[in-house]
Parts: structure tokens; sequence; C-alpha cells
């Protein structure tokens, strides 16, 4: 029995965070003002390689308001995955529009380029591809439908901060790019995220929605219906110390899911997410699926008796009440990787040692 701490999801802040906490306290500005939300920014266009991004209170903010800005409204039809977090979906009919199902790659569990295109109809204005647990997309064929049938791409990039695909970053493929901080992500500023883009107008206009609409006068003057989603100063200045650390945290999600792939490979039933060609995972969950007899619940009981948290795979999104009667292609595959798929302990508090633990418990109850 290991006697220690295993780590599903789990944020890691240290020293440097409660160092950049204490500057943002004593500094006085502990709202939405301050220097540090500017330098978040700023740092995080940087290390992306785009012209500008804008800071948000949430991943659901930063999709929801790329929505609003490329247009997307009433009676329109955005393209997603089944299988993803509900955040990917809701913020589609916050702006009226009209979600619409199609299956993912029963190898790499993302939203297959060749369903999306089934799914075209003069309504469709926009794609979500969803980079699933870090790994990326098929973005090339994405891109593809996208420019022949003329539509809008926003790439959810909230679980896959790190990860490239032919050696460009995620969520700088599409129109626009939006990302997470929320505490179980790669890095986190406590909650928040980011909208990323190359278009300078689009980009300066978000900011300014995401403030309110606020004009820059001395007046408190309005001209259009804005939004409160402003990152704080004090979220901004965790985030700052979190990108101190962004590469340490991305070697070991990598090694941990290079270690889960070494001690579970020839254990039978057991698969894991696969790589399209020129993709690299940021690997910020590593999740596998299991087939045979033993059901997932009852797996993920007997590793909670070894200390050993997991959590399912996401439910397919077109399952759930609020979205059953929306538009839906076969998506056969996504439930199957939810009934059969399990997400095992990825937070870099763990060390080599944890996960290794975690394959020899897994080894024993599987095999």
């Amino acid at each position: 029995m290991m006697n220690k701490q295993i780590y599903l999801d789990d944020p890691n802040v240290g020293t440097i965070e409660k160092e950049m906490l204490n500057k943002a306290v004593d500094s006085g500005f502990i709202s939405t003002f301050g220097p540090f939300v500017s330098e978040f920014e700023a740092q995080f266009a940087s290390y992306l390689g785009v012209n500008k991004v804008v800071s948000t209170q949430s991943g659901t903010a930063a999709l929801h308001i790329a929505l609003q800005e490329l247009g997307i409204g009433k009676g329109d039809e955005v393209i997603v995955p089944a299988l993803t977090f509900i955040a990917t979906v809701n913020p589609i009919t916050y702006v009226g529009a009209i979600p619409v199902f199609v299956d993912v790659d029963r190898q790499t569990w993302n939203i297959n380029p060749e369903e999306i295109e089934k799914a075209v109809t003069a309504n469709t204005k926009a794609i979500i591809p969803v980079h699933l647990y870090g790994n990326p997309c098929n973005m090339l064929e994405i891109k593809h439908v996208a420019n022949k049938y003329d539509l809008y791409l926003i790439e959810d990039a909230t679980e896959s901060l790190g990860a490239t695909y032919h050696d460009q970053f995620t969520g700088t493929l599409g129109d626009l790019g939006c990302f997470s901080f929320n505490g179980n992500k790669t890095i986190t500023t406590g909650g928040g995220g980011i909208v990323a883009g190359n278009n300078v107008e689009q980009i300066n206009h978000i900011r300014y929605l995401v403030n309110q609409a606020r004009d820059e006068s001395e007046e408190i003057y309005h001209s259009e219906i804005g939004f409160n989603y402003r990152m704080t100063n004090i979220e901004a200045s965790l985030g700052l110390a979190q990108m101190q650390r962004l590469e340490e945290f991305l070697g070991n999600k990598r090694l941990f899911h290079c270690i889960y792939k070494e001690e579970l490979k020839g254990l039978k039933g057991v698969s894991f997410q696969k790589e399209y060609e020129g993709a690299s995972s940021s690997c910020w969950l590593t999740c596998i699926t299991v087939e045979n007899d033993i059901p997932i619940r009852e797996l993920q009981n007997k590793l909670r008796e070894k200390s050993i948290p997991t959590r399912r795979i996401f439910t397919p999104i077109n399952k759930l009440p609020p979205y059953k009667d929306c538009r839906a292609l076969s998506c056969r595959n996504s439930q199957n990787i939810f009934e059969r798929g399990i997400c095992l302990p990825s937070s870099t508090l763990n060390n080599e040692n944890d996960i290794s633990y975690v394959c020899e418990v897994l080894q024993e109850l599987i095999s």
C-alpha cells in the first residue's frame, strides 16, 4: 500500500506562486486592473507566437466571447464533437446558436473531419474542434473542411496548452483559440482563460467587450452590450508564476504518459489515445480504455481502495438532458470511449514512483 497521496489533476502551487500573489496584494491592485494582467497576456502571446491575446474569467467565457466576436447567433449551427466537456457546448447556446454533434475518431478520440463534412448544412457557421485531454486534432483536414465551406474555426484548446501540431501550438491554428486556467489545468490562475488570435482588430474588440464594452473616455459610456469577463490582477500574478514552470509541468506530464505506456504495454484490452502524424500532445490527462469484463465503475472503486483517484471520460454531450434533442450524427465511438474509458493520475504533484505504483495496481486488477 502506498503511504503518500496520489493526485489526479490537482494544481502544483509553491513558493514562486506565493511570492507573486503577495506582490499582487501588496500592490493594492487586486481586482481587474493592475500591471500583472497585461504582463501575463504579453508573456502568453509571446509563448504562443500570436499577435495578441485577451484574458478572461474562464475558458467558458473565452469560448463565449469568441463566438460573439465572430457574429455567431440565432439559428446558426456550430459543429462540435460529442465527446467533450459541456463547457465547449454551452457558449453556443448562450449566443442563440445550435450545436450539432458529430463523432470522434476511435483512435485519437478527437473530432472526425469526415463526420464534420457530413454535418455541414446551409446554416453551419463554425466548427469548434476540441484537443481532447491535450491531444491535437487533425487540424489539416479540419481546416480543409472549414475553408471549403467558408466556416469559422474556433479551437477549444482549454486542455491542450503546450501541445503542437506540425510545430505550431494548438490554439493558434484557427480563427481564434481559447484556453482555460482552471485549477486542474496544466497551469492555473485559480480560474481564468484566454482568447488568442492574429487578427488585431478582432482581439482589440474582444478586449472591449470583456470590459463591459466601456469606451476609453472620461465619461462612463457604453456603445454595445458587453460582459464582465475580465481576469483579476491576483489571478494574473498566479499565472505569471505558473508560466515560469510551464515547461517543467509539460515535461513531467509527458514523462508520466510515457511511463504509463511502457509499463502497461501488452496488458490485454488496454489502449491509449493515439496522436496524428505531426502532433505532440501536452498529455494534460493520460487516459485509457479498458476492453474487458470489468465494469469501469468497479475498476474505479478498486483503484480507490488502493488510494488511487481516477475519473470517468466525459459523457457524450448529446446524451445529456439539455442537448438530447439536438441534431447528432451517429456517435458510436464517443459512446464506446465513455463506457470503457478512464482518466489516470496525471498531476505534476506526483512523481515517477507514484505513476509506477498506479501501473502495478492496474496490472493486478486487469490482467
